[in-house]
């Protein structure tokens, strides 16, 4: 058994650890590529002009989608703002835990769909949205729902959103200057007479992480968006006191089988558990490498460790 406290310590290392590790791989691979494509191109450079056009494009479109997240999100989904009276428990149960949290009170909408399902969106506690479907406000008790809340508002205080935000800007970075490259070599043969000694070492090696790293950079990103989850779950019980309510509205989402119709790819990553249900766990740890979401299973077994 571990304790909660201890579980939520343990789990913000683990991200820690994982982002620095990303940050240090997009700083490497973007250094290597930049100079593979200033040397095809056949001038000098330090990289840094290249990258910071790659920032500046990559960054304005994720702002643009961080900003306005819970505007489109919400759109896109279809969703309805709670009433007090109709949706008593989601509105009380939301106003309790943010009292108890310190948070402010997050704006609540309804997806009307009986699909067990739930997310939060918004870029800062004071601009929160958690959305829940009609489907899981009616089977869950209030004790799950305090789970299933407690888990959305734990994303809200943890910045979820903006780390997530950060990540797709330094994944996007890595993707536009490997295609970048990747036309280069392709369509032109320009810098040809410097394509030797640490010229050729640094096209090589940019070649190759042009091709390679776009995959890694989108395993990290999926891997750190399923550590938040962890956390999240952990700071849940830290804030409700009872680990059983998680557990339990994670067992029943689990067995729901049905689909989210307002959901898809873009938006699966923000909700409680995977509304696509197109998780394929049997085949073994390496689709779990492209989940995001870490599996259900791994997600009770860790809430069952802790007091």
């Amino acid at each position: 058994m571990i304790n909660v406290y201890e579980s939520v310590d343990a789990n913000k290392r683990k991200s820690t650890l994982v982002i620095a590790g990303f940050i240090l791989f997009v700083t490497l691979a973007a250094y290597f590529i930049s100079q593979g494509l200033a040397v095809y191109l056949g001038y000098e450079s330090t990289g840094l002009e290249i990258a910071g056009l790659a920032f500046v494009i990559s960054g304005v479109s994720s702002f643009i989608s961080y900003y306005f997240s819970d505007r489109i999100i919400l759109t896109l989904s279809g969703a309805r703002p709670a009433d007090k009276k109709t949706d008593f428990n989601f509105y009380t149960v939301a106003e309790n835990l943010s009292l108890a949290s310190g948070l402010p009170m997050p704006k609540l909408y309804v997806i009307d769909d009986t699909a067990l399902n739930a997310f939060a969106t918004g870029r800062d506690p004071a601009h929160a949205v958690i959305v829940a479907t009609t489907g899981l406000l009616s089977t869950l008790n209030r004790t799950e729902l305090e789970g299933v809340v407690g888990h959305e508002l734990s994303h809200v205080a943890n910045y979820d959103i903006r780390l997530m935000s950060i990540v797709t800007v330094l994944v996007g970075i890595i993707t536009l200057m490997a295609d970048w490259l990747l036309r280069a070599s392709w369509y032109g043969n320009r810098g040809k007479s410097r394509e030797k000694g640490n010229g050729a070492i640094f096209l090589v090696i940019g070649l190759v992480l042009a091709m390679l790293s776009p995959i890694i950079a989108k395993l990290i990103q999926l891997s750190i968006s399923r550590r938040r989850e962890f956390l999240a779950d952990a700071s849940s019980v830290k804030l409700t006191r009872q680990p059983s309510g998680l557990i339990s509205a994670l067992k029943k989402l689990g067995a729901d089988l049905e689909p989210l119709e307002a959901a898809n790819k873009a938006t699966a990553h923000l909700y409680i558990v995977n509304p696509l249900k197109n998780r394929h766990d049997a085949i073994g740890w390496f689709s779990g490498l492209f989940n995001t979401h870490p599996q259900l299973t791994e997600r009770i077994a860790a809430l069952e460790s802790m007091t």
